[in-house]
């Protein structure tokens, strides 16, 4: 099944679902900031999307910024920090059986489906 993972008070990540919605008639939507995501989750995303750990952060976070900003973790450390802070992960993330991509844009998703 289709699964998007979706943060409400994101307007790129209420896109991505209005866009989904139109062209899939059936997925999970995935609040990650109030259930929050885990490492697993995280790796499965980015073997799927076949990124880096790096690729995923939002680097426009005031966390990310004052915190993350100029240093050099590897990639485990960098995916229990996505775990940690989920708001740093980019969204919508949108996942089927083999493979991810980034809602942003939407049309992105023509590319799973």
């Amino acid at each position: 099944m289709t699964r998007i993972y979706h943060n409400p008070r994101c307007r790129k990540s209420r896109a991505g679902l209005e866009y989904l919605q139109q062209k899939e008639g059936e997925f999970e939507t995935i609040d990650y900031i109030k259930q929050g995501i885990s490492q697993e989750e995280i790796r499965d995303i980015l073997t799927k999307m076949n990124i880096s750990p790096s690729n995923l952060i939002r680097t426009q976070e005031d966390y990310y910024k004052k915190e993350l900003k100029g240093k050099d973790f590897p990639g485990d450390e960098w995916i229990r920090i996505l775990a940690e802070n989920p708001r740093l992960i980019q969204r919508p993330i949108i996942v089927t059986e083999h493979k991810a991509v980034l809602g942003q844009p939407p049309e992105n998703i023509d590319n799973l489906l």
